[in-house]
């Protein structure tokens, strides 16, 4: 069955519906593999059940003839940020340990009535809170892929480490990410693979556990980008549980996918061209350049003037809004209650926190209470807010000289696990290039353009216009067509 496993959503659905296999034998295909696969320490939980019962019924319809809809017979992981109904959802913290949802979220919701199964709830950066996935209270992610010559654990990337090394080792044929400041598009270019974040509120936030609510949004993570159009279409739509959901129709992306760029321009960053990025991420970017004038696309500069504020905005935005979701973890209704003897109410809550959160979800805490504080209101989190309207403003001027941008997603190919971890600010850096598009709620999406001389995966990534995931997905797919991207991690978990 491992030819299986190097299908991809598409061609698993396609399969499935024309009867070259059926989808029970698809799910116990992955499900042996992510029970092979535990080295990479990918999933918190495994629900092969879940995947088999969901398969089963997929099969079920097809005997019927019935419609096996969008995602049909196509197992995935869950990012275990998303709330599923009887099955552990822990946000990776031991604060949330053993805490069963009664309840599904919206997005994952979508996907199972698409006829999507769930192979298990996958790792991740603790509260979303990490760019290497390390900050895991259920332990490191490590990357399938390794540097050549040596046999160190590689970052992942984060937050959505669980998910892109679950995706890329071949366990998962996709899975569900959320990307507040670069997690979807950050691990996906660390481990040569596909993710989109779209427009901020095409996707319901309604059962997600929140780290920053003005940010956050979920997005798929596949091997291509037909697959993340497929699954987003699956996952999108208006939720009127989540109030800053987009009431607009779904677009028909996959039907509309068109390489053909003729009539377009592509705008290129000079701010971009940032100290301390690798020559091998701005060759690549030139590269990328090359294929999308291939494409039929003009390639123009434009100016985005207030990038140089959007990582220090973005670290007072963020950690203001997690330190107001997180109070809600107080030890009282769910989770882990920490209760010393004779303590009173406040010393539970102290204690239980104290315990449960993890050093870099108390660090963003912290700051994010800091800067929301009386006399630091004005000086931080409202100028902080004015600099995201003036990034907006950049975003805004740009489109009208061009019809999507091209960057490089991270600044380094992926890194040893450990060797940022004593420096939060280089660990923050990883999140330059990802951080602008998330502030002005911008669809962005990174595709794998090559691998370095260590054979490491690069990733470049398209932001577009807002609404505009289909130029974004058609402008990935030019430069798709052109990298002919196959590399793959050897085998060795």
């Amino acid at each position: 069955m491992s030819d299986i496993l190097d299908l991809g959503v598409k061609d698993i659905r396609d399969g499935v519906a024309k009867g070259d296999f059926t989808a029970r034998e698809v799910a116990d295909a992955f499900n042996t593999a992510v029970a092979a696969a535990s080295e990479l320490n990918a999933f918190i939980v495994t629900t092969p059940d879940h995947a088999t019962a969901a398969a089963d019924a997929v099969d079920a319809r097809r005997e019927k003839g019935e419609d096996l809809g969008k995602m049909g017979g196509v197992p995935i992981g869950m990012k275990d940020l998303f709330a599923t109904k009887g099955v552990q959802t822990t946000a990776a913290s031991h604060i949330l340990e053993g805490f069963t949802p009664q309840y599904e979220s919206t997005v994952s919701q979508n996907l199972w009535d698409a006829g999507a199964g769930m192979l298990g709830k996958l790792n991740l950066d603790q509260f979303a809170m990490g760019s290497s996935n390390e900050t895991s209270y259920f332990g490191n992610v490590s990357s399938p892929w390794k540097k050549d010559g040596t046999n160190a654990a590689m970052s992942p990337g984060g937050s959505s480490g669980g998910s892109s090394s679950a995706v890329s080792a071949r366990i998962a044929p996709a899975a569900t990410g959320t990307d507040t400041g670069g997690s979807i598009r950050q691990p996906a270019a660390f481990t040569g693979i596909c993710g989109i974040k779209p427009t901020y509120g095409r996707c319901s936030r309604w059962g997600v556990v929140a780290f920053a609510s003005s940010l956050d949004q979920a997005g798929p993570m596949a091997r291509s980008v037909e697959d993340c159009a497929i699954m987003l279409e699956a996952m999108a739509g208006f939720d009127p549980k989540d109030s800053t959901s987009l009431q607009m129709d779904v677009p028909a992306w996959e039907a509309s996918l068109d390489a053909d760029l003729k009539g377009k321009k592509i705008g290129i960053p000079r701010e971009y061209r940032m100290d301390g990025t690798d020559e091998e991420i701005l060759k690549s970017w030139e590269q990328g350049k090359e294929w999308l004038r291939d494409a039929g696309a003009e390639i123009v500069d434009i100016s985005l003037p207030h990038t140089k504020y959007a990582l220090p905005a973005y670290y007072i935005v963020a950690p203001a809004e997690a330190s107001s979701n997180l109070a809600r973890y107080d030890g009282v209704r769910y989770g882990l209650r920490d209760l010393p003897d004779g303590a009173g109410l406040q010393d539970m809550y102290a204690a239980t926190r104290a315990a449960g959160f993890g050093d870099e979800v108390k660090r963003r805490i912290l700051i994010g209470t800091y800067v929301l504080s009386a006399g630091f209101y004005d000086a931080y989190y409202t100028q902080a807010q004015k600099i995201r309207t003036l990034i907006s403003q950049d975003f805004s001027a740009a489109f009208g000289e061009c019809d999507a941008i091209l960057a490089p997603t991270t600044p380094t190919a992926s890194f040893p696990l450990g060797e940022n971890q004593d420096d939060p600010l280089a660990m923050y850096l990883n999140d330059v290039f990802a951080v602008p598009a998330s502030l002005a709620g911008l669809p962005a999406m990174s595709v794998p353009a090559m691998l370095n001389a260590d054979g490491l995966p690069l990733g470049l990534q398209i932001v577009g216009k807002p609404f505009d995931e289909q130029g974004v997905l058609n402008a990935g797919l030019a430069i798709q067509q052109r990298a002919g991207f196959d590399a793959k991690p050897e085998k060795w978990w």
